[in-house]
């Protein structure tokens, strides 16, 4: 991971000040199979075990916030391929450089036309949108151009040639995640390309389609925002150790900081293992009582991070103020992915 870590870095500036990935970034995130690490194994992918996404997670955002938001969010997109019939999801997995980018908001309608459905609508924050070879969507399903009463929303796929991507991402952090709008006007897909997120509607067999989708929502965010704050904590440690003057208290509130951070990320890590253990074997599934210990736990994470760099950031001078520094644009991509509406009451 050292080698990839650098790669990632070398190109964090660039990508920032460009809006988007460099090439040779995006060159090892397809090298590396990142975006097909939770696509089913029979059409291609790698279904890897959750716990173990969720920390390769973690290192990829710890590397660089962008990357890992593409990274987690586009693999996101790709766990759906366990949901599609299973000819539909090896032939999208199959996509030279696949990339599922996409945005859950329900912001267009589905009209029933023959064998399929006929999309029309615009979304909004699809992260990794200049890389997608597919968008996922949900859209409200119609009959006629009525929603029929207690409006049906279904998820469906489409393929890039029949999206329009909106170049909208103005955001100050998080900025090579190029989460852009996009819209689709009148596309027409097979019905094949209509999917149900739930564990009951899995075409794949597995422990990882049978895991509650809002959870693992939830573990993979909490873990980027961890692997950016661990960064800035390390950013922080040379920052501050380079001033000329030591800020009283600095290094020991560091030092707490690190503690709280690490506390709260062996909560989370111990609790998905937990999980994750649960919900192996045919029929099994997450218990109620340890989904919630688990929401609430990656919830403190998100805390404990937020806590740890704001309470770390006034010890770092002016260097952490300038734009330009490697310790600002982490700590611009953490407040921004920050705002997550998980993450924000």
């Amino acid at each position: 991971m050292d080698a990839d870590v650098k790669t990632i870095r070398a190109g964090a500036a660039a990508a920032d000040k460009l809006g988007f990935l460099l090439p040779q970034q995006q060159a090892l995130i397809h090298e590396r199979g990142w975006l097909k690490m939770l696509a089913p194994q029979a059409a291609g992918g790698a279904q890897m075990p959750l716990p173990q996404a969720v920390r390769l997670e973690e290192a990829i955002a710890e590397a660089d916030g962008s990357v890992g938001w593409v990274v987690t969010l586009c693999a996101g997109a790709g766990w759906f391929a366990g949901f599609l019939p299973p000819e539909t999801a090896r032939d999208i997995i199959a996509t030279p450089n696949v990339c599922l980018a996409g945005s859950g908001a329900p912001t267009g309608f589905a009209d029933r036309e023959g064998d399929g459905y006929r999309i029309t609508g615009r979304w909004e924050i699809a992260s990794g949108a200049p890389m997608a070879t597919h968008f996922t969507l949900n859209a409200i399903l119609r009959e006629g151009g009525v929603p029929p009463d207690g409006a049906s929303v279904r998820a469906f796929v489409v393929p890039a040639a029949q999206v329009v991507v909106e170049p909208t991402w103005a955001s100050f952090g998080m900025r090579g995640t190029a989460s852009h709008s996009y819209r689709i006007e009148g596309a027409w897909v097979p019905a094949s390309h209509c999917f149900t997120i739930d564990p009951a509607c899995a075409t794949a067999p597995g422990t990882l389609y049978r895991f509650p989708f809002m959870l693992l929502a939830w573990v993979t965010l909490a873990a980027n925002m961890s692997g950016m704050a661990r960064h800035f904590l390390q950013l922080a440690g040379a920052v501050v150790g380079a001033r000329r003057q030591q800020p009283a208290g600095a290094q020991e509130a560091l030092a707490r900081a690190v503690m709280a951070l690490e506390g709260a990320r062996e909560r989370v890590y111990a609790l998905l293992d937990q999980a994750w253990a649960q919900a192996q074997g045919e029929g099994a599934a997450v218990d109620e009582a340890l989904d919630a210990q688990l929401r609430a736990a990656s919830m403190a994470l998100v805390v404990a991070a937020r806590r740890a760099v704001g309470d770390i950031y006034p010890y770092c001078g002016l260097r952490a103020a300038q734009e330009d520094s490697d310790i600002n644009r982490v700590w611009r991509d953490f407040h921004t992915a920050g705002q997550h509406a998980l993450f924000c009451p």
